[in-house]
């Protein structure tokens, strides 16, 4: 386990517009305002389509990420998660997380790691920026290449 206390920064509501992507609106923002640390306790809204981790096949390694993903349509959707900066490209890295309800199927629900998405109609989010610790995420290698979340510099996950 590693953990540090935060510091909070600004807090922001965000609207994501119809039509508009989910992760350039949500990185156009982090730009604007200079965000590379933040947690999106909630976030509510709709989306057109959304792609999802996920498979409809059986997991050769149920202890392995799935890299797979699905696309469902028309959707409600609830989620959170956190934006971290990822050193080794120079960019923002979010995990987000939601729970959707697909419309035309009497709100059957999906829950999964989201990687794109298409705003129907209005995402409403809450972003709160974490002052300190910087947030950071790289890949490990050791871990399947997974991003996991460190906290400054020096804590890369896996070190101690």
């Amino acid at each position: 386990m590693r953990a540090r206390p935060i510091t909070w920064g600004r807090s922001f509501v965000l609207a994501l517009d119809h039509g508009e992507d989910f992760f350039t609106g949500l990185g156009a923002f982090c730009r604007e305002h200079e965000i590379r640390s933040a947690h999106i306790p909630t976030f509510i809204g709709g989306f057109r389509t959304a792609r999802l981790v996920g498979s409809c096949e059986p997991l050769a390694d149920p202890e392995a990420p799935l890299w797979e993903d699905i696309t469902v349509e028309s959707l409600e959707v609830l989620g959170g998660g956190t934006l971290a900066w990822d050193p080794d490209t120079e960019s923002l890295s979010p995990h987000i997380h939601v729970t959707v309800g697909l419309k035309a199927a009497s709100a059957d629900g999906r829950t999964s790691h989201l990687l794109g998405a298409e705003v129907q109609f209005i995402n409403e989010l809450v972003v709160q920026e974490i002052a300190s610790p910087p947030l950071i995420r790289r890949r490990d290698p050791g871990l399947h290449g997974v991003p996991l979340l460190g906290f400054g510099d020096d804590d890369r996950p896996g070190r101690r």
